[in-house]
């Protein structure tokens, strides 16, 4: 057995030492090359440390849950309106079979029950599998069945943009062939009656009427896993990340209060849904531990109106505030009047996820929102980190901060840049970002392909995980994310990061956001093309390319060749905000565009393709 060094593991056994626990570990860390288990023997259960710590404390009173959606409704949850419905939840699960090490699935969209089904499976020590609830019936059926789920909870339908989304026929759809689930429990979101298995089916309320108020917390060893979430690649079978219960739990903790100094009397709001790990992480498990209010939106970031984000932050004072660049993005486009017609001094600290934020967007996050008074928590992590790896600490002087870069390593974090040879680059050259040392929220592996997960993380460079970033250390030691290594562009033999790109297409005042992409060429090997959406209200004119050619040149270097720029309306994008440049490129290489049901909007598509098919014509 390797070990981490003395250092490191006391530092994180300090961190665990902040949980509750039912009984302690024998050893901080069993580290078996590529496998990791920590708190060896400590047993714990993620819905006390979430809930019942704060009820024992008084706190039962305090505001848990503040949801808002699209209509207007609002609800209102206190710790022990949680409380009580997790343990009715959890008493009526297990009283219809499951037990500790089942997996439950979950299919719903950002409603309190959501968050309350997660709390009720783990109070059991069973395993929950989030599913995202834009997902179509063959993504969601192949994740039911990757994970052998026993029990699924979904609603009957999730309201988007005004639009019901049927759920709970999707789900059946899905389950067509599937015939040894053993229940369904749909949350009545939309009042509409649906179909009802009557073998098979329970609406919520039905289910949890005769639960006792009281289900006692199933201890779990600290390796048993606490939820599968698979990750949302394009194409193949789809990775169901494994994470731990005592490691990854210290590490959300630890992690969110560094970045955030986080506490009671916060009111957060992440903007992500918890089908993704940053709802797990960051609007679930962190906030909750901490006994934060936590703000849920559910619905469209620009639905009923374009100002819904600020309305919320003025009405319920939001103090900290976690959203992803592309978001940022869209609401520069449409200037600043909107956001300056609300009170927005109650936030103290603004965070961003999910891709590189360039300069540009930085300095209107900070400047516009933030009025020039909020440090800026730039975070880098994946699914299979379960929590923050880089970012800046809550108490830097706002004066300190890159904007663009995500500062330094967490504490605990061995992180570095290093060649295809796995050789430490100097500063200022670009390479793959590692980690080199275990860390509590690390991934436990992938769900029935062991295998899989050492070939994914661990096969590219000897000791080291694989992130599969591309980044630069500069002379200070500040990490710079230049996005995924097969998001890298090659031209002429050099490697540009699409991000590096998108910074200097965005310093045109003109572009509210932008995508490049990398192009087959004969002579160069790959080109780059431009897809732009412009401000509210600018137009262009014949230059408009040229001056973007000329930004790309002045910025990256002349061999950089841009062969095309289009301006369209929309990006297209998932729901969690990420732009799906894959798409882009099959749909200018003639390609299949592949898996769509995670996509906002599949009509933006179609707007592209004309947009194109009449520049070609032209």
């Amino acid at each position: 057995m390797n070990r981490l060094g003395a250092d490191l593991e006391l530092y994180w056994q300090k961190e665990a030492e902040k949980l509750s626990w039912f009984k302690p570990w024998e050893r901080v860390l069993d580290w078996r090359e590529p496998n990791a288990r920590w708190f060896v023997g400590g047993e714990l259960n993620a819905s006390h440390v979430c809930l019942d710590v704060h009820i024992a404390n008084g706190l039962g009173h305090k505001t848990a849950i503040l949801w808002h959606d699209e209509t207007g409704a609002e609800r209102q949850l206190t710790y022990q309106d949680l409380y009580d419905l997790v343990n009715r939840f959890a008493a009526a699960m297990k009283k219809n079979g499951i037990k500790k090490g089942d997996v439950v699935a979950i299919y719903m969209p950002l409603l309190p029950e959501a968050i309350a089904a997660m709390l009720a499976v783990a109070r059991l020590g069973a395993i929950h599998c989030v599913i995202f609830s834009g997902f179509g019936f063959e993504a969601l059926r192949d994740r039911i069945v990757d994970v052998k789920a026993k029990f699924v909870i979904t609603a009957d339908v999730g309201i988007r943009r005004g639009k019901k989304i049927q759920l709970k026929e999707i789900l059946d759809h899905a389950l067509a062939t599937k015939n040894d689930i053993e229940r369904v429990i749909v949350v009545k979101n939309g009042g509409d009656q649906c179909f009802m298995s009557q073998e098979r089916d329970v609406y919520f309320d039905d289910f949890i009427a005769d639960a006792p108020s009281f289900c006692a917390p199933e201890p779990v060893e600290s390796s048993q896993p606490l939820f599968i979430l698979h990750t949302s690649g394009s194409t193949g079978k789809p990775k169901g990340v494994v994470h731990g219960t005592g490691g990854y739990l210290t590490y959300v903790h630890s992690t969110i209060k560094y970045a955030f100094n986080i506490n009671q009397d916060s009111v957060y709001w992440c903007t992500a849904g918890v089908g993704w790990i940053t709802g797990h992480s960051y609007v679930v498990y962190g906030p909750l531990m901490h006994g934060a209010t936590i703000v849920l939106y559910e619905g469209a970031h620009d639905f009923p109106s374009a100002d819904i984000w600020w309305q919320i932050i003025e009405r319920y004072k939001v103090t900290i505030f976690y959203t992803a660049p592309t978001a940022l993005r869209f609401f520069m486009k449409y200037g600043d009047g909107n956001i300056a017609r609300y009170n927005l001094r109650s936030l103290e600290i603004l965070g961003s996820v999910g891709e590189p934020i360039n300069h540009q967007v930085w300095q209107w996050y900070f400047d516009v929102i933030g009025g020039k008074r909020c440090p800026i928590i730039d975070t880098w992590w994946q699914t299979e980190m379960g929590g923050f790896m880089i970012a800046p600490h809550a108490g830097m002087d706002p004066k300190m901060l890159k904007p663009g870069s995500v500062m330094h390593p967490m504490p605990g974090i061995d992180a570095d840049i290093v060649s295809s040879e796995g050789v430490s680059v100097a500063s200022g050259t670009k390479g793959f970002l590692v980690i080199k040392k275990p860390w509590p929220g690390m991934l436990m592996g992938i769900w029935g392909d062991p295998d899989r997960y050492e070939k994914s993380y661990w096969s590219h460079f000897k000791g080291m995980f694989d992130s599969g970033d591309c980044a630069i250390k500069d002379v200070d030691g500040c990490f710079w994310i230049l996005g995924r290594a097969d998001e890298v562009i090659k031209i002429s033999g050099h490697r540009i990061g699409t991000a590096e790109i998108e910074t200097a297409t965005l310093s045109h005042p003109a572009i509210a956001e932008t995508a490049a992409i990398g192009v087959d060429d004969c002579l160069r090997g790959q080109t780059i093309v431009v897809f732009a959406v412009l401000r509210d209200g600018v137009s262009v004119d014949s230059s408009f390319k040229s001056e973007i050619i000329h930004r790309v040149h002045e910025a990256l270097g002349r061999f950089v060749v841009v062969s095309d720029v289009f301006c369209i309306d929309k990006l297209p994008k998932t729901r969690s905000g990420k732009i799906l440049r894959r798409v882009l490129k099959a749909m200018v290489q003639g390609m299949p565009l592949g898996d769509l049901t995670t996509m906002e909007d599949e009509c933006v598509i179609e707007e592209i393709l004309a947009v194109y098919k009449n520049f070609k014509k032209s």
